[in-house]
């Protein structure tokens, strides 16, 4: 399925749109039934929420992006009260080189009241040249198990501009506290060249003692958090949830800073 940018005659309502082609008919039915639902952008960190919704082809949005009939005969994503297109917010993202997109290929994923849209390749419009989008599972985790290729990179590259700040940086996340009950916050992540990306954090000593099913981050937000733990023993965590295991970052201590 993709995404393709509308004509500029046809931007009258909701800024620019982008049509959806070749939907599943599970998430067209789930779609028209629906009306409208708010979209999660999945990003190199994973999704996060965004102020554009996918719409049915025979809804619109009224003036409170609420859905009501319409005849459109496009099921699209809307601007709603977004600065930038779809489009635009991909290429953010993704640090992509700039160009008119002639399409975008995805992924479609209804979740918890929203659709989830993971870009998966970038079509130009000026040279057809085609961008592929690099999918990383659980892109924050780093664990004994699991060190997500968005953390090698990430912790290359500070090793290569400065070993210092390297070992130093991680002497410090190792050395952090831990309370009994634990406690939710957010946290800024800043990879590469990518923009920064906020996420719930949950601190615990031990990820076996995360239970997803019963925490909630707040009805508008979505169902996406980070596990911040001593030690991973979590042994079925949940979609969307990422796990940082700082004896996993101990143990990474050494390998990363024998080079100088």
């Amino acid at each position: 399925m993709h995404l393709q940018q509308t004509k500029r005659g046809s931007r009258r309502t909701g800024g620019p749109q982008y049509y959806f082609h070749d939907l599943p008919d599970i998430v067209k039915g789930y779609l028209r039934k629906k009306g409208a639902v708010p979209v999660a952008l999945i990003t190199p960190y994973g999704a996060t929420k965004s102020s554009f919704f996918a719409v049915s082809a025979n809804h619109k949005l009224d003036a409170k992006f609420r859905a009501v009939p319409g005849k459109v005969g496009h099921d699209r994503i809307q601007q709603g009260t977004a600065e930038e297109s779809i489009g635009e917010a991909i290429r953010t993202w993704y640090a992509l080189p700039a160009g008119d997109f002639e399409r975008i290929d995805v992924d479609v994923e209804p979740r918890e009241e929203a659709l989830y849209i993971k870009p998966l390749i970038c079509k130009y419009t000026s040279s057809g040249r085609k961008k592929i989008i690099t999918s990383i599972d659980r892109p924050l985790t780093f664990t004994h198990q699991y060190m997500s290729p968005f953390w090698r990179e990430q912790l290359a590259g500070v090793e290569g501009r400065d070993p210092a700040l390297l070992k130093w940086s991680l002497e410090e996340i190792t050395r952090g506290g831990y309370v009994g009950k634990g406690y939710d916050c957010f946290t800024e992540f800043s990879f590469l060249e990518y923009p920064v990306y906020r996420v719930p954090v949950e601190l615990k000593r031990n990820s076996i003692g995360f239970h997803y099913q019963q925490r909630k981050y707040g009805k508008d937000e979505l169902s996406r958090a980070v596990v911040l733990c001593a030690i991973h023993g979590h042994k079925q965590v949940p979609a969307h949830i990422d796990v940082i295991e700082l004896a996993a970052f101990a143990g990474y201590a050494p390998q990363a800073t024998t080079k100088k």
